[in-house]
């Protein structure tokens, strides 16, 4: 087999579902009020070193506050989009 049957191959077995991202990406993680504010100063102080935030937080995982954080974040966004667009 040539080298570019060889990479084709590669791609071909390396892809992955774009729909399984999406579904655990969708994914609601509920926060306690308590949780929030701790993730909300942890990232002022660290930024994004979610496992440092993670490991403040018993019982959460590091995937979990990430995910958490990106989709608060793009809700926010989100809502300014809308706002600025019904002016």
């Amino acid at each position: 087999m040539d080298d570019k049957g060889s990479a084709n191959q590669a791609k071909n077995t390396s892809t992955s579902n774009p729909e399984e991202v999406s579904s655990i990406e969708r994914q609601v993680i509920k926060m306690s009020e308590q949780e929030e504010d701790l993730i909300n100063r942890m990232y002022k102080l660290v930024g994004e070193r979610w496992d440092l935030i993670a490991g403040r937080i018993p019982g959460r995982k590091t995937e979990e506050i990430e995910r958490f954080w990106l989709r608060r974040q793009s809700e926010a966004f989100s809502k300014k989009a809308d706002q600025h667009h019904t002016k």
